[in-house]
């Protein structure tokens, strides 16, 4: 059984990777930047989004496509903040693949988005398996899961670029060491930026968006 199914992962793998060059190739055209966003259920990423697209609102036009097993909720919040919002609905999938988000762009206005997110499924493990176009992935932890995630679900923590340490203002009543999440993810990736933030206070949202900003505007300037 084991050498029927190993081709067949791989032959998905193989579709999914050429579909995700075709999808980059359409961001770079429109000089769009393309974040995959990465978190397990509760972490906080269509918070992070609204406070994203708060920030950023007047300077640049922000487009997200929403993964969710079902529902609609988190790209009805995100419509209700003036986003561009596209809902997937995977009936029971766990992650996002490059098909499902090439279908959902031709539901998109993309010739004005400077930033587009696509907001995978929630869960720490198959969303980091599929390549779908972006340029960086984000992962986000809330401290509220504890220290040992990076450790646990490594893979994870070692592709993104850049990790979001969210709900930090419960730091004073959780068991949860913020150094020790910094140093387990910068053992799997030195190069990953890692900003402390929080959704309902605010603190360390600025840098992130800083660090956005420019990332956006490499893109934009790009020849």
């Amino acid at each position: 059984m084991v050498e029927i199914k190993v081709p067949v992962v791989r032959n998905i793998l193989e579709v999914n990777e050429r579909l995700a060059q075709e999808n980059r190739k359409i961001f770079d055209e429109k000089k769009i930047l393309v974040l995959n966003l990465m978190s397990s259920p509760g972490a906080g990423k269509t918070s992070v989004l609204e406070r994203t697209a708060e920030a950023l609102q007047g300077r640049y036009t922000i487009a997200v496509i929403e993964g969710d097993i079902q529902s609609s909720l988190d790209a009805e919040r995100l419509q209700r903040k003036g986003v561009q919002a596209v809902q997937i609905n995977t009936d029971g999938a766990c992650h996002l693949d490059s098909n499902m988000v090439r279908i959902a762009l031709e539901s998109l206005q993309l010739d004005f988005v400077d930033l587009l997110v696509i907001e995978n499924v929630g869960n720490l493990v198959c969303p980091a398996e599929f390549n779908l176009g972006e340029h960086h992935k984000v992962t986000i932890l809330s401290v509220a899961e504890g220290d040992d995630k990076p450790a646990k679900y490594p893979l994870m923590f070692q592709i993104s670029s850049v990790l979001l340490v969210n709900k930090i203002d419960l730091l004073p009543y959780l068991d949860c060491d913020l150094d020790v999440i910094h140093q387990r993810a910068k053992e799997l990736n030195p190069l990953q930026h890692i900003f402390d933030i929080s959704c309902r206070t605010g603190e360390g949202l600025e840098a992130w968006t800083a660090w956005l900003e420019a990332q956006i505007q490499e893109k934009k300037n790009l020849p």
